[in-house]
C-alpha cells in the first residue's frame, strides 16, 4: 500500500511539493446523487421551483466550487483548470427519485484534479438541496465518488 503523501517524515501535515513533477493533461470524473420526493423532482424538471432554475444554478455552483477547491481543502494546490463540466440526469424511475450529477474536470499541470471533480459534485448537490429544502427537507446525498482519473505518474484509474 502506498504511503500518505500529505505528511512529512515527522508526521506533520504539509502541502506536497509538485515542482519536480511533469505537467501532463489530467482529467477526473466524479459522480453522486441526491434522493428526493417525487413532487420535488417534478418541480425541478418543470423549472417551477420558487428560487428559479435549480439545475442551472447548481451547475454554476459546481463549476465555481471546482475553481475554489484549494480555498476549501487546506492542502490542495490552486490549479489553472482548463475545463469544468457539470451534468445532471433526473431519474424519476428510481426509488427514491433522484438527480444524478457528474463532474468532469481537466487541467494541464503537475497534479491531478480529483478533488476538484469531487468538490464540484458535492457543491452542486448541496445547491440542489438548498434550493429545494423549503419543500423537501428529507433529501439526502449519496454515492459521491471518483469514477475515473487520467494523467500523471500514477496513471489511470477507473472505478470498477
Amino acid at each position: 500500500m502506498a504511503e500518505l503523501t500529505h505528511f512529512d517524515v515527522a508526521g506533520n501535515a504539509h502541502m506536497v511539493d509538485v515542482a519536480g513533477k511533469a505537467s501532463t493533461h489530467r482529467v477526473a470524473v466524479a459522480t453522486g446523487r441526491i434522493d428526493m420526493l417525487a413532487p420535488t423532482l417534478a418541480l425541478i424538471e418543470a423549472g417551477t421551483a420558487k428560487k428559479g432554475d435549480v439545475l442551472g444554478i447548481a451547475r454554476i455552483a459546481g463549476i465555481q466550487a471546482a475553481k475554489k477547491t484549494s480555498d476549501l481543502i487546506p492542502l490542495c494546490h490552486p490549479l489553472a483548470l482548463t475545463r469544468v463540466a457539470v451534468e445532471f440526469h433526473a431519474d424519476g424511475a428510481a426509488q427514491p427519485p433522484a438527480v444524478h450529477c457528474t463532474a468532469t474536470v481537466e487541467t494541464v499541470g503537475p497534479t491531478g484534479v480529483e478533488m476538484e471533480a469531487l468538490t464540484a459534485v458535492q457543491v452542486a448537490l448541496l445547491t440542489i438541496y438548498d434550493m429545494c429544502k423549503a419543500v423537501d427537507r428529507g433529501m439526502s446525498i449519496h454515492g459521491v465518488c471518483l469514477l475515473e482519473k487520467r494523467g500523471g505518474k500514477s496513471g489511470s484509474f477507473v472505478k470498477p
